[in-house]
């Protein structure tokens, strides 16, 4: 399933196919088919997408270029929707960094309610120790987030554990302090033989690599970028030893995006031998009195935004 948005610049598997643009209108039913298909999906987003509908009424005087809404008010969605983590962002000053904190929680449950045939405000998302997010009561599905600047990025899969992460294609990383911290042997030899810019390309696309392998084990930046690798411009992707040598088999998938024309999206997929006919919807996974507490049905979500048809809202 193609946007316009994504290109591959790798050789896409057969496993991961490109990142599909969404919004909270969906498309939610092809989200919900391409998981169905191929076990896995990753989408994007653009921020200001997913605030939208949570900036101040423009009729009120006020300024509207980057405040959003508090949820304070009585018919505010953002409590139910927000869950757990309502009080995190109530507790925020920055604006920045509240809008990135809100439409990224939106986005996952959004996308995670899409595939799990359930409510958003109905997802209950939870942090293990390192802060990596899973679907409390869902272990069957693995998911995983990346932002930077506007773009926002949801990795999910079903087939084992999955890891994203995005950076702007831009990035200046050859030369500086960073190429140093994330290069093995191997690499640093093989990026001293490609022209500048190639030289820096090849650079951001290895560190959205090890980003998004180190969150599928769930090590995110406490496994040292120094100690795996990849080769720069191998047709088969693979985590390699700091010689150069395999360090990881067959059941690993790995590919790199360029999305929106700016950004650099990688994503790492592990197959743990998942049946592929399992059925993710939350209440087929989950038994009856578990699936009641899980997914709760709010009194009154007020949610003003218009529904897919087939979305995780129908």
């Amino acid at each position: 399933m193609t946007t316009g948005g994504a290109s591959a610049v790798l050789p896409a598997s057969t496993a991961i196919a490109e990142p599909l643009q969404v919004t909270p209108q969906g498309p939610w039913h092809t989200v919900r088919r391409e998981l169905a298909e191929r076990g896995s999906v990753v989408v994007f987003a653009r921020l200001d997408d997913w605030l939208s509908d949570f900036r101040p009424d423009t009729d009120t005087g006020a300024d509207t270029g980057a405040g959003i809404d508090s949820g304070s008010g009585a018919g505010s969605a953002l409590p139910a929707l927000l869950g757990r983590d309502w009080e995190r962002f109530a507790q925020m000053t920055n604006e920045d960094v509240r809008g990135r904190f809100l439409a990224s929680r939106l986005l996952l449950k959004y996308a995670a309610a899409a595939v799990l045939e359930a409510r958003p405000a109905d997802i209950d998302l939870a942090y293990k120790p390192g802060g990596r997010p899973y679907l409390r009561g869902c272990d069957q599905v693995d998911i995983s987030l990346s932002h930077t600047a506007d773009l926002l990025v949801v990795g999910i899969t079903r087939r084992g554990w999955i890891g994203v992460d995005a950076e702007l294609s831009s990035r200046r990383l050859r030369g500086s302090a960073v190429e140093r911290q994330i290069c093995t042997p191997h690499e640093t030899e093989l990026l001293a033989q490609a022209g500048e810019q190639a030289r820096n390309t090849a650079l951001v696309r290895l560190w959205t690599l090890k980003e998004a392998y180190s969150k599928a084990i769930g090590q995110g930046l406490r496994f040292r970028f120094t100690e795996f690798g990849f080769a720069p411009g191998a047709r088969r992707v693979q985590v390699l030893r700091p010689d150069g040598t395999p360090g990881s088999g067959d059941e690993w998938s790995f590919c790199t995006w360029s999305v929106a024309g700016q950004y650099t999206v990688s994503v790492a997929l592990v197959d743990l031998g998942f049946d592929d006919a399992v059925d993710v919807a939350a209440r087929t996974m989950l038994d009856e009195g578990m699936a009641e507490a899980l997914l709760r049905r709010p009194q009154d979500t007020r949610w003003t935004a218009r529904r897919d048809t087939e979305g995780p809202l129908a």
